[in-house]
């Protein structure tokens, strides 16, 4: 707070260095302030070093977003060691299985599943966790890691990084599925 006049004449309460305006209606601070000269000054965050990326089987829709941090990854609030149906739990661990541990070491991934049954649900969280590392290496580290990370999960799994096109096939009149029909009788 710089004053055109005097600060001995402030009253105690407004002596101070830092006025907050949001402390005061815009009519108060008007009147409290007249005569008095201000500089304003922008608090800024750091700038956190994140990614965000989407893993989709069927009609299951997995959000991850990955950012700087100790190594924790989350499925909608809860560890992935908590992931049911427990046979397909290390489906949902794959990616961090082939790459190994330490390179999601200093990386928090948080992701939120919707859509789709339990099993699509697992196959496009791995996608998600997957895509993730890989948008988070070519960001903030290097091409080259990028690549190696990139032909190490092509090799085991091509469905980890390229979605799976396949999508249920619409049924028909004349049966009871896409390509069964009723059974025909002639008597």
């Amino acid at each position: 707070l710089h004053s055109t006049d005097d600060t001995s004449c402030l009253p105690p309460q407004l002596s101070r260095e830092v006025i907050f305006i949001n402390d005061y209606p815009p009519s108060e601070f008007v009147t409290k302030f007249s005569g008095f000269s201000f500089e304003l000054i922008q608090f800024t965050m750091p700038e956190s070093q994140s990614v965000q990326v989407f893993g989709k089987k069927k009609t299951a829709t997995a959000c991850a977003f990955a950012k700087q941090g100790r190594g924790l990854i989350k499925v909608n609030g809860q560890p992935i060691e908590n992931i049911e149906p427990e046979c397909l739990r290390l489906k949902a661990f794959e990616p961090v299985l082939i790459l190994g541990q330490d390179k999601f070491a200093n990386l928090d991934i948080r992701i939120r599943v919707k859509g789709g049954g339990f099993t699509a649900q697992i196959y496009a969280i791995r996608s998600a966790i997957a895509k993730s590392i890989i948008a988070y290496y070519a960001k903030y580290v290097d091409e080259s890691s990028k690549n190696e990370l990139r032909a190490t999960l092509m090799a085991y799994d091509r469905n980890l990084l390229v979605a799976d096109p396949r999508r249920r096939e619409p049924k028909k009149y004349g049966g009871r599925s896409a390509r069964a029909r009723f059974q025909k009788s002639y008597r």
